[in-house]
């Protein structure tokens, strides 16, 4: 005796696979499961892959790909907002929106292989099936999507962030209240962050990688000098690099010369120490005055972060959305773009048209190769 517990069986397609299933729950702790699932191995079973149970279903039709992807996301949820979002893919939502604009677009294409292949029937295209302010709605409709599917994957992937400067501006102390703790060491004594620290922080539930750096100076100090390596690592992989410098002074050359090596990414120059200065929190267009020290006018830089991520604050409508839904969404907006331009030729127009609904299809996986599905379904956790 093992232990005392359910067997459920599901009768196919009754199933989260679509397929007969024997679910066995016993009372559940490390050590019983374990001895019940070596039983099992025992008697001919075996475990499954990272991902196979949602593999099985989205290959017998339970799930589209999109939906799969969502259970793996629904688990790794960091916020209750990419729950949500998590759960909107997971339902369907965004399956519909794709499959609203896919079915559009075949219409569209109907109406443009009629022109081809009958041109002796004379359809006036162009006015009377309303053939350009149909792909005007299409456009219109994939941009809305395009805008949800980026706060989705804003949701999932967050924003890195990191913080450089010379010794002693405040990056430690900016961290720390970032993060609402010490987590990171602050003193007096330059060069005290020799290595990068991270933390995850939430504003309105986007996930924030907050990495403070050594400061940027010359140094003989062979240990600074790699923490100075790994603070330029750090900027090169950054979505935003915020440059801390000393509100007393403002930018001096030291901080010219850094702002000059930034690679093209997000920048936002922090004058800190206001409380020294005595100065008003305040932001104007990429600068920010504030006091790491007190916590004054923190808000203002949280409130800017969320804007160079552009999150709407309405982001209930969301899908949980990853690079390759983005990577498809703007092929197919550059198909429609393209067709745009060859409206003079009906052939290249059928065309860009077929393009668009081929790569929304791939979202959804009606058009999906099986190296991609390997790919995806590998990072899944065991089994699930």
């Amino acid at each position: 005796m093992l232990d005392e517990g359910i067997a459920l069986y599901f009768s196919a397609p009754h199933s989260f696979t679509g397929e007969h299933v024997l679910e066995l729950q016993g009372h559940g702790g490390p050590v019983v499961l374990n001895l019940i699932l070596q039983r099992c191995l025992e008697l001919g079973a075996r475990l499954a892959e990272p991902g196979e149970f949602t593999r099985r279903a989205y290959l017998n039709g339970k799930l589209d790909l999109a939906q799969a992807e969502a259970v793996a996301d629904l688990i790794n949820a960091a916020s209750s907002e990419a729950v949500r979002s998590a759960v909107r893919s997971l339902s369907g939502a965004f399956s519909v929106r794709i499959a609203e604009l896919v079915e559009a677009l075949t219409r569209l294409r109907m109406l443009v292989e009629a022109t081809l292949d009958f041109p002796e029937e004379e359809i006036d295209f162009l006015r009377d099936a309303d053939a350009f302010g149909r792909l005007d709605v299409i456009d219109a409709s994939l941009q809305a999507v395009r805008s949800q599917a980026r706060q989705g994957a804003l949701l999932r992937e967050g924003l890195t962030v990191v913080l450089i400067g010379q010794p002693n501006v405040g990056k430690s102390s900016l961290l720390n209240q970032l993060a609402g703790f010490e987590a990171a060491i602050v003193t007096e004594i330059a060069g005290t962050t020799r290595d990068t620290v991270r933390e995850a922080i939430q504003i309105q539930g986007v996930q924030l990688h907050i990495i403070d750096t050594a400061g940027l100076r010359e140094t003989e100090d062979a240990v600074e000098q790699l923490g100075i390596a790994r603070t330029w690592a750090a900027v090169e992989k950054a979505d935003v690099a915020l440059l801390l410098v000393d509100a007393a002074h403002g930018l001096s050359g030291q901080e010219a010369a850094i702002l000059q090596r930034l690679p093209a990414v997000a920048r936002l120059t922090i004058h800190n120490k206001i409380d020294v200065t005595c100065e008003a929190p305040r932001a104007m267009d990429d600068e920010i005055w504030l006091s790491a020290k007190t916590g004054i006018g923190v808000e203002l830089l949280r409130e800017k972060l969320l804007e160079l991520a552009g999150w709407q604050a309405a982001g209930e409508g969301a899908f949980m959305a990853r690079a390759r839904h983005l990577d498809a969404l703007g092929r197919a907006a550059s198909h429609l773009a393209a067709a745009r331009e060859s409206t003079a030729q009906l052939e290249l127009f059928a065309e860009e048209l077929r393009l668009a609904q081929v790569a929304l299809s791939e979202i959804t996986g009606e058009f999906t190769a099986d190296d991609l599905l390997g790919e995806i379904f590998s990072k899944f956790c065991i089994g699930k």
